[in-house]
Parts: C-alpha cells; structure tokens; sequence
C-alpha cells in the first residue's frame, strides 16, 4: 500500500540531485591516482572485518527497530544467484541516514560496496562509512578517475556487489522517486553486468512511534529482479534506455505508477517539484 508523509521537515533543495546535509569536518584526505579505491591492505582488511561484526551484532538490529523496518523479495537473491555472483550493481532511492545499513541488512550475507560522494569519506564520518564499504568518486582528475573505474571493474569482475544511488542525494522521507542519473547504468553497460532495481517505501508509524518517539514513517524495502542492458542499442542510448527501465522499476517497487510519478526518469539539471507544500525545513535542526 503506497503511504507519502508529505513532511515539511526536511530542506530540500531546488535542484533534486543537491545535498542539505552539511559535511561538518575536512580531514585532508586527496583522492587522487594513488589513493587505494579498493583497499586490500591488512589493516584496512581487519578494521573493515571487525566493522561489519558489529553490523551483525548491533547495528543491524538497532536499525530494523529504529526504522520499523520491513523487506521483501530476498527470494530474488536466491533466484538469481548465479547471475548475480558474477558481480551485480544494486540502485535504490536515497530517503534515510540509514537506508544503506538496511540494504546491507537485506542483502547479507553479501559483501556490498557503495560509491560515496567524496566529501563524506573526508567528513566526520568518514572512516565509519569507508569501512562500511564506501568507495569515494574523485571530482578532480583524469588520473584519479581513470585509477576509480579500474579500481570498481576489478571489484565487479572479481563478483563484487556495488550499490549506487542514481538520484544523486538523501533526501529524508521523500516519496516520489526523483531522477536518476546515468552512472549505474554507465557501469552496468561498460562493465556487462546486470542492475538489480531496490526500493524505499514507507508505512504508517503507529500511535508510540509517531507521539513518543516522532518518527514520521515505518520503512519497507522490496527487493526486484536483475535488469540486464539491452544488447542491441549501444553508447548512450543503451545508457538512458538501461535508466529507464531502472527508474520505472525502482517506482513499481514503492508501490508507484511510474505514470503518475512526478519526476521524469532521466536527470535533466531537474528541480523539486511542490506537490503538496512549497516550504521545507521547518524546524529542522539536523536530521536525528
């Protein structure tokens, strides 16, 4: 049943790919050519093993409890496991701090990695993020990027799993699924691998939830069949045909009529559409 909570908390910004959350801190990390995209250092390695027994043990049950959260179609990673253990790129839409843990939750007992905008590996929680699986994408640099792309075909061809959020930012509790851009699909094309569609969408929190504890709504997560590129169109037509079908498809698993969605499947400089309020961020004071 498709629920929106039209909050107004929340300042969205214009431009529907624009970041509010503010990265606090800078520690002076350079992604560069030479920064380990893929870490396989013993250090990294135990840091990043005993993060993700954490995960297992605290996290992961702190985060069902506190997002009342639901998941459907793990069925689908069993009836698709051979296509997807030779290496798969998930995308979802991006409405919670935590929405990444619960993917990880959904998705275990596979090993995700997630492309990160750049700033939040330097920021304050930098380190937790990286060792969660963060991979940050280098904004300067014809080196640096060339180094980031061998880096992931590595991982993927290696049968890695990598997340993207094709819609370029968090935006809390939002229901429409914004655009997407063309970076998953651009992966899924140049490297051969399939895109497996996941969806956010929300229920109704109950009288303790909503008046003790302010939480605007429960969250479930449904988990869709791989999508594969189409072998008769190529370069960026294959491309935008590919985010197409994962936009329409991620909209049908939040219980939404791709038709009656708002925003266009394709990122076009978009901006926010005020369907139901043209104020946000009343009383916001950072997210909790």
């Amino acid at each position: 049943m498709y629920y929106d909570p039209q909050t107004n908390r929340y300042p969205y910004p214009k431009q529907t790919d624009q970041h509010y959350l503010k990265v606090k801190k800078d520690r002076g990390i350079v992604f560069d050519r030479k920064y380990p995209y893929i870490d396989r250092s013993p250090r990294f390695r135990f840091w990043d093993g005993f993060v993700r027994f954490l995960l297992w043990i605290l996290v992961f049950p702190t985060a069902r409890i506190r997002m009342g959260l639901k998941v459907e179609g793990r069925e689908n990673l069993k009836k698709h496991r051979d296509l997807i253990s030779g290496g798969v790129i998930s995308c979802c839409n991006h409405v919670h701090m935590w929405d990444y843990i619960a993917l990880m939750y959904a998705t275990r007992p596979h090993k995700t990695r997630i492309l990160v905008w750049a700033p939040n590996i330097n920021g304050e929680n930098g380190w937790m993020i990286r060792h969660t699986g963060g991979i940050p994408i280098p904004e300067t640099g014809i080196g640096a990027t060339l180094e980031y792309m061998k880096a992931v075909k590595g991982f993927l061809y290696e049968g890695g799993w990598l997340h993207i959020y094709p819609e370029g930012s968090m935006w809390e509790y939002y229901a429409p699924v914004r655009p997407f851009k063309h970076g998953a699909a651009y992966m899924a094309c140049t490297f051969d691998k399939p895109i497996l569609p996941m969806a956010f969408s929300y229920r109704k929190a109950g009288w303790i939830r909503r008046h003790v504890f302010r939480q605007i709504a429960c969250f479930t997560l449904r988990i869709g069949e791989p999508l594969l590129p189409d072998p008769d169109l190529a370069g960026r037509e294959r491309e935008e045909e590919l985010t197409e079908r994962c936009h329409g498809a991620v909209c049908r698993l939040a219980g939404i009529d791709p038709e009656k969605n708002p925003y266009p499947p394709l990122f076009r400089n978009s901006e926010r559409v005020d369907y139901y309020t043209t104020v946000y961020g009343v009383g916001y004071r950072g997210s909790w």
